[in-house]
């Protein structure tokens, strides 16, 4: 059955090793911060750091890898309907990037939707890794500058993940509304996934 995940919020879920997760980009527009966090000890968790040098790159493709802080495999992509542009470089958006952006008060974060997401299974993340950012186009040009840009997906992309060990998987909405990664209308929505069995 479907799972929702709101716009602008996160959820976790459990996957036992072998078991995979279908991810929905409901809209084609929603970037989606993912981590995972192998269980029973949260303190090895999926890292962009390794995992890039493990693949070679920064664009993970179908088949490869992501492992973890102790450059274990955790994570693998079996599927993958979209042009494949998935960020491995930016961290989560928090309450200091939105100061940073002008905003005052309160604004929703990937970080919160991480720490808000594993509280609800009782869990608090020993940190907060640099996520799998889904969808989020963030080109790199020849002399290494990167960009924040639209992504290029179609409603419905999807992505599918192979847990390769027990682990929590969360994913997170961005409600990123001042630069145009959720798309040019910096409307952030929602998409939904799917425990496969």
């Amino acid at each position: 059955m479907p799972i929702t995940v709101p716009a602008r919020l996160g959820k976790a879920a459990r996957l036992d090793a072998g078991q995979s997760v279908k991810l929905i980009n409901t809209h084609g527009s929603q970037v989606v911060d993912t981590w995972a966090f192998s269980l029973p000890d949260l303190g090895e968790f999926m890292s962009m750091e390794h995992s890039r040098a493990a693949i070679g790159g920064i664009f993970p493709r179908v088949g490869d890898s992501m492992v973890s802080n102790r450059r274990e495999a955790i994570l693998t992509l079996v599927e993958d309907t979209s042009p494949g542009i998935h960020d491995t470089l930016i961290a989560a958006c928090d309450r200091f990037r939105y100061e940073q952006l002008g905003c005052e008060g309160h604004h929703d974060s990937c970080t919160d939707n991480l720490a808000a997401a594993l509280g609800e299974f009782g869990m608090t993340p020993p940190q907060t890794p640099a996520p799998w950012n889904m969808w989020m186009n963030i080109p790199v040009a020849a002399d290494g500058a990167v960009s924040f840009e639209p992504p290029v997906t179609k409603p419905g992309d999807y992505v599918v993940l192979r847990a390769e060990r027990d682990a929590m998987v969360v994913f997170s909405c961005c409600p990123q509304d001042i630069i145009p990664i959720n798309g040019t209308d910096c409307l952030p929505k929602d998409c939904h996934f799917e425990i496969l069995t």
